[in-house]
C-alpha cells in the first residue's frame, strides 16, 4: 500500500484533444505532490479520461473502467473523467459498479479537488463533479497543457463547438466554442519549441472557428501569422479539424506564404451529396469544396488533404452513396477516414427515419475504402523522386520510421527510411517507393 501512496494512474482514450486534457490533469496532480505510475497496481488514484463520441469509443471506455473497477483493491479510488462522464453521469456510475467519482470534461482542471474529496470521504457513495456550466473552462488558471509525443505537440487553441451537426454529441458534451487567448497560445508554442518540439499540431473541435468568441475575424489566419513571426524555430505547424465553408482566402494565402505551415489540411467533409449533408445539418454547398480545393491546390501544388466521411447515415439512398463515391473519385484526397453512422442519444439524427442495417453500412464503408486505396496509392506514387523532410520517430532492423509533411501522427502513413537514424532528427529523404499508405526512401547526403 505504501508503494502506491500519492501515486496516480491515468489512461487516456479517444482523440488528441483528450490527450491534451490528460496531460493537463497529470500536470496538476504532479504539482499537488502526486507521482504518475505506469501501472494501475502501483497507484492509489485511478483515472480514465473517457471518450463519448461514437458507440465503439464509448464501449472501449466502459470496458476500461469496468476492468479497473473489478481489480480495484482497498484504498484505491477510480475516477471517470472526460466526455462519457459528462454525458451520462449517474447512468455511467450504475454501469460501472465501484466507480468512485465522475469528473466533467468541462472541468478537468478540478481533478485535484475531486481526488482530495474522494480520499477524505467517509461513505462510499460516488461523487459527481459535473458543474452546470455552459462551456469548457479557458480562464488563465484553466489553460490546458500541450500533449507532447516525441518531437510533436498537440496544441489546443479552443475547445467546445457551436456547429449544429445533427449526428454529433460534442456540443452537448463540451458546450459552445471557447478560444484561448492568442498571447497564451504563442507563449506555450514558444516554450514547446524551446524544449525541443519540432511540430506543432493546432487542434480544436473546429480550428477554423478560432477567435469567433473573441471578436476576431479570420482568427486562425491571424494566429498563424503570429506563430510564424514569434516562434520562427518551429519547423512544422499543422492544421487539424478545419470546417467546410470556413477555409477563407486569407487562410489559404497565409498557408501558402509561410513554409513553416505545412501544406496539409485536415477537413472532415462527412459526405458528398447535398441532401445527406442537409440532413446532417452540415454545409451543403458541395460546389464550394470543388472550388476551394482547386484554389488551394493552385496556391500549394503539393497540398495533402485528409478528410473523413460517414456512410450509412439515416435515409442514405443508393444514389446518394453513389454520389459520394463520385465525389471521392473527383477530388482525389490523399487520406480518407470512413466511419459507419453511429446512433447517438439526444442528437437530431437519432429521430430521423430510414436507419440502415449495420451490414449495409459496413458494405458501404468497405466499398468507399476500396476506392480510396487506389487513389491513395496513386497519390503516393506521385511522390516517388521527390525529396521530403522526414521527422524520424523510431528505428530498428536497419530501418527508420518517420513522417513527412503529408502525414499527421497516428492517423496517416509513414516514411520507411533505409538507414538507422536518431529519433527526433529531421532529415531530407529521396522517395524511392510507394505503397497504399506508406512511402520508402533514402536519406540524401548519408
Amino acid at each position: 500500500m505504501s508503494k502506491a501512496r500519492n501515486r496516480f494512474y491515468l489512461l487516456s482514450l479517444g482523440c488528441a484533444k483528450n490527450d491534451v486534457d490528460s496531460v493537463s490533469m497529470a500536470d496538476l496532480l504532479s504539482r499537488a505532490g502526486y507521482r504518475q505510475a505506469t501501472a494501475a497496481d502501483d497507484a492509489d488514484v485511478l483515472i480514465v479520461n473517457t471518450c463519448g463520441f461514437i458507440g465503439p469509443a464509448k464501449q472501449e471506455s466502459v470496458a476500461a473502467l469496468r476492468d479497473l473497477a473489478e481489480h480495484k483493491r482497498a484504498g484505491q479510488v477510480l475516477v471517470a473523467a472526460g466526455c462519457l462522464g459528462q454525458r451520462y453521469g449517474g447512468v455511467l456510475a450504475k454501469a460501472v459498479p465501484g466507480l468512485d467519482g465522475i469528473l466533467s470534461t468541462r472541468r478537468w482542471m478540478d481533478i485535484v479537488d475531486l481526488v482530495t474529496r474522494l480520499r477524505a470521504r467517509r461513505d462510499r457513495a460516488p461523487i459527481y463533479h459535473l458543474p452546470e456550466t455552459g462551456s469548457v473552462g479557458m480562464d488563465e488558471g484553466d489553460a490546458p497543457r500541450a500533449a507532447v509525443q516525441g518531437r510533436s505537440a498537440y496544441l489546443k487553441i479552443a475547445d467546445g463547438c457551436r456547429r449544429p451537426c445533427a449526428f454529433c454529441a460534442i456540443p452537448l458534451i463540451k458546450g459552445t466554442a471557447v478560444s484561448r487567448l492568442p498571447d497564451r497560445i504563442v507563449a506555450e508554442a514558444r516554450a514547446l519549441v524551446a524544449g525541443g518540439v519540432q511540430e506543432l499540431l493546432l487542434i480544436a473541435q473546429d480550428t477554423t472557428d478560432y477567435g469567433h468568441d473573441l471578436g476576431l475575424q479570420d482568427g486562425l489566419a491571424q494566429l498563424l501569422e503570429r506563430l510564424v513571426g514569434e516562434v520562427p524555430e518551429a519547423r512544422w505547424i499543422r492544421l487539424m479539424y478545419a470546417y467546410p465553408g470556413a477555409v477563407t482566402p486569407r487562410l489559404i494565402d497565409v498557408m501558402a506564404a509561410h513554409p513553416q505551415i505545412v501544406h496539409y489540411l485536415d477537413m472532415p467533409l462527412q459526405h458528398g451529396h447535398r441532401d445527406v449533408l442537409r440532413r446532417m445539418r452540415r454545409p451543403a454547398n458541395v460546389e464550394w469544396v470543388y472550388r476551394t480545393l482547386e484554389t488551394m491546390r493552385a496556391a500549394m501544388p503539393d497540398l495533402a488533404v485528409r478528410t473523413t466521411f460517414i456512410v450509412g447515415y439515416p435515409g442514405e439512398t443508393d444514389e446518394e452513396f453513389a454520389a459520394l463515391l463520385k465525389f471521392v473519385e473527383d477530388l482525389q484526397f490523399d487520406r480518407v477516414g470512413c466511419f459507419t453512422y453511429s446512433y447517438e442519444d439526444h442528437t437530431p439524427s437519432a429521430a430521423l427515419p430510414g436507419h440502415l442495417p449495420q451490414a449495409v453500412k459496413a458494405a458501404r464503408r468497405d466499398r468507399l475504402m476500396e476506392l480510396q486505396q487506389s487513389i491513395s496509392l496513386s497519390r503516393n506514387q506521385a511522390q516517388v523522386g521527390r525529396t521530403l523532410d522526414v521527422l524520424i520517430e523510431g528505428h530498428g532492423d536497419g530501418l527508420s520510421l518517420g513522417r513527412s509533411y503529408r502525414d499527421a501522427p497516428e492517423i496517416d502513413g509513414m516514411v520507411i527510411v533505409e538507414e538507422m537514424l536518431p529519433v527526433g532528427e529531421m532529415v531530407p529523404v529521396r522517395i524511392t517507393g510507394a505503397m497504399t499508405y506508406d512511402l520508402t526512401g533514402r536519406v540524401i547526403g548519408h
